[in-house]
């Protein structure tokens, strides 16, 4: 009731003027159509009624029969029409004609480049609405775990093998130690093949297992979840939950993970077949690092590195 009232399309007073300027001109040559058809019926006219039915047989003008006079002015009047409409129009209302469409297309012109104007406003408004749709999304993400330090622990060789068949290709009983010192009293999050690697859940830890498999089977206690988003989520609770693999999993948390903690391990296996992701040093700054040799009880000489997001 109360709503906007409806815009209607409005014409300028230029097009005004052109448009009746244009149903002038045809009702201009309509006129002399009508005038040229009148005239040739009206000419036989004359002729028969003179030389047929005799009307006004002895009427005569400097010797010459009167309709000839009455036609000559006929076509004198006719011709005139004719010189109005055609050439006196052409030589008195082109130039006003071609003013009037500069006028147009200029106007034209100028509503194209303010469409133009508008539409590249409305394209930055969308794209800074996208970006801070995208920052507002990035910050929730944030927020959800404020508190947690998402931390990835892992062993990997110089060439960032980690394991072949769903098993270590070394090991290492120092970092064993320092994987079960690390990850005590946490939550662990994994893939499925990296959890069935497992004798048995690791003690004084909380299991949480990604896998797309809805009807997976689990010990009670370990959480099965479908994503590493869900995953990060049932380890909201936990200041600092750890990623412990497997090669997926790995690619996918190394975009958001706050923390790396890697055994390097100074070797390379050329028989493996999961790999750790590169580190890209722009992102990661080394903060530690303590490098043992190899020994009776250690077959390859190893650092721990501690890496934090710059």
């Amino acid at each position: 009731m109360f709503g906007k009232k409806k815009q209607v399309p409005t014409i300028d007073k230029d097009q005004l003027e052109l448009i009746e300027n244009a149903q002038k001109r045809i009702r201009q040559k309509k006129r002399l159509y009508i005038h040229f058809v009148i005239f040739l019926i009206g000419a036989v006219f004359l002729i028969i009624a003179n030389t047929v039915l005799g009307i006004g047989k002895d009427i005569t003008l400097l010797g010459k029969e009167w309709f000839l006079y009455a036609i000559l002015i006929w076509l004198f009047l006719f011709a005139y029409h004719f010189f109005n409409v055609f050439i006196t129009n052409k030589f008195m209302g082109k130039d006003w004609e071609k003013k009037q469409l500069d006028k147009l297309v200029g106007q034209q012109q100028q509503r194209i480049e303010k469409l133009k104007s508008k539409l590249l406003k409305e394209e930055t408004k969308i794209a800074q609405s996208q970006a801070y749709n995208e920052a507002k999304a990035l910050e929730s993400n944030k927020t959800k775990r404020t508190s947690n330090l998402l931390t990835i622990i892992v062993a990997a060789g110089e060439d960032n093998a980690i394991g072949k068949d769903n098993d270590l290709i070394w090991h290492l009983s120092n970092d064993l130690k320092r994987f079960k010192k690390l990850t005590s009293g946490h939550h662990i999050i994994m893939g499925r093949k990296t959890f069935e690697s497992f004798p048995k859940p690791l003690p004084n830890r909380t299991h949480i297992v990604i896998t797309r498999q809805s009807d997976y089977k689990a010990p009670d206690g370990v959480i099965i979840v479908n994503n590493l988003e869900d995953a990060i989520d049932a380890a909201r609770s936990d200041e600092q939950p750890f990623i412990i693999g497997g090669g997926e999993i790995y690619k996918q948390s190394l975009t958001i993970a706050d923390k790396l903690e890697i055994t390097r391990v100074h070797a390379t296996f050329e028989d493996a077949d999961t790999f750790f992701p590169e580190i890209n040093e722009s992102q990661w700054k080394e903060i530690s690092r303590t490098t043992h040799d190899a020994d009776e009880n250690h077959k390859y000489a190893f650092s721990f590195i501690t890496y934090e997001r710059r």
